[in-house]
């Protein structure tokens, strides 16, 4: 926390110099490929809502970089119906890409990397000072993006997109590394048009 406003002191300079910037918030799903696997017990990870909250700064020549996390709105069943309580949460940093198709359109291609923390629920309490009734499964991950922008309003926008993310060792916790979130997101450009 004390590291914060010192964090943001030093980007002044960066968030200046940009051209524009661009605040979003949406929704979608999580799909993934396979079915639960008898063998292992293991699940895709795939289904439920998940809110979005986004963020980008672009300069010179449409190039910018972003964050971006996504979290399932509700607890899921882990393995299916009765099973453990859980929750995915997917967070990345990306280098973005903004080319202009016209005065109206635009396309947001951005390429990095995160990491997905799984919380699985517990029906008691952990930890000596405060409670804690989950614990957490992470893995780095590796995400690519497309959405496109259409402008409906001044500097409101709308974009329908997909991110796909290979989530190394998921297959600790799921059937699968691979994920694909599909969805929209409402946004706002601070900037030019």
């Amino acid at each position: 926390m004390l590291f914060a406003p010192v964090f943001a002191f030093l980007l002044v300079p960066v968030f200046a110099s940009a051209q524009q910037g661009d605040a979003m918030f949406g929704f979608g799903t999580i799909m993934s490929s396979g079915s639960c696997d008898v063998n292992t017990g293991l699940c895709p990870e795939k289904g439920g809502l998940y809110p979005s909250f986004s963020a980008d700064v672009i300069f010179h020549k449409r190039v910018g970089f972003g964050f971006e996390t996504a979290w399932r709105a509700s607890q899921g069943a882990y393995g299916g119906a009765g099973g453990q309580p859980f929750r995915p949460i997917l967070s990345d940093f990306n280098l973005v890409y903004q080319p202009k198709i016209d005065k109206k359109i635009g396309a947001d291609l951005m390429a990095g990397i995160g990491w997905q923390s799984t919380r699985f629920y517990l029906p008691f309490c952990t930890g000596t000072f405060s409670c804690n009734n989950f614990v957490s499964s992470r893995h780095f991950l590796i995400d690519l993006g497309a959405g496109v922008r259409y402008y409906v309003w001044n500097h409101v926008f709308v974009r329908p997109e997909i991110h796909y993310y290979h989530v190394a060792n998921n297959t600790n916790d799921f059937s699968s590394d691979n994920l694909f979130r599909v969805g929209a997101s409402i946004g706002y450009t601070i900037g030019p048009d």
